[in-house]
């Protein structure tokens, strides 16, 4: 794949989901991902506001995460952590979807719940002036089957989500070039893909998007883009 820096950089959600933190970490990730005009930062829910102050006047979005890192809450509290997101800043929101539910053969839940959510950031968007609020919808694929892959994409799709992404990156395995070119055959072309989970290489991010993701959840970002604008990509 033929990119340049800059266009390679607004692949990349520059992320901070760690445990432990802290407000200054999140500070200083808002000003690594400005200065390398990342797609958007992704922090937890607790900063979206600090991170929307941050980042007001850049070219950087903000994301967060709902229902992280297992998918278990209800859809009511699902809903209402998407409604406290978009007020506070966020534009872009990764949910777990529920994988209990989904390996308990419960996909008309799952199904209902994520067309719901989608509704719901809709609507909260367009009553805060946002018309390009995004869904991101993470299916934990390395818990998954093969068929069950397909399948949670094809849920996905049907609830009119913008992306399904591969993985928090605290389950048993991250994302990789196998899942996410499956999770592409299997998407319609309004679908993306997200890659996210132990991408540490500018190598690592290439052959992901080589297989067909066109956003990358790393918290490695900025390792990355030293790596390409060492001269790997093109300036």
């Amino acid at each position: 794949m033929a990119m340049r820096v800059r266009e390679f950089a607004k692949t990349i959600d520059h992320t901070l989901l760690k445990p432990d933190a802290r407000e200054g970490d999140v500070r200083r990730l808002c000003g690594e991902a400005a200065r390398f005009h990342f797609a958007a930062v992704c922090v937890p829910p607790c900063y979206v506001r600090l991170a929307s102050r941050e980042l007001r006047g850049t070219d950087v979005k903000v994301a967060t995460v709902v229902s992280f890192p297992f998918g278990a809450d209800t859809t009511a509290v699902k809903a209402a952590a998407v409604r406290d997101a978009i007020v506070g800043g966020a534009s872009e929101v990764d949910v777990v979807m529920n994988i209990s539910k989904f390996l308990s053969g419960e996909f008309s839940y799952v199904a209902e719940e994520l067309l719901s959510l989608n509704r719901e950031i809709g609507a909260v968007a367009m009553s805060n002036g946002l018309n390009d609020a995004v869904l991101k919808v993470i299916i934990e694929a390395a818990y998954l089957t093969d068929e069950m892959k397909r399948l949670a994409v094809q849920i996905v799709a049907a609830s009119g989500a913008d992306f399904v992404k591969t993985s928090t990156g605290f389950g048993p395995g991250g994302a990789t070039a196998g899942d996410v070119a499956l999770l592409r055959q299997e998407a319609p072309e309004g679908l993306s893909i997200k890659a996210s989970g132990g991408i540490r290489t500018l190598g690592d991010a290439l052959d992901l998007l080589n297989a067909g993701a066109s956003r990358l959840g790393a918290s490695a970002g900025v390792a990355i883009m030293e790596e390409a604008e060492g001269g790997a990509l093109q300036d």
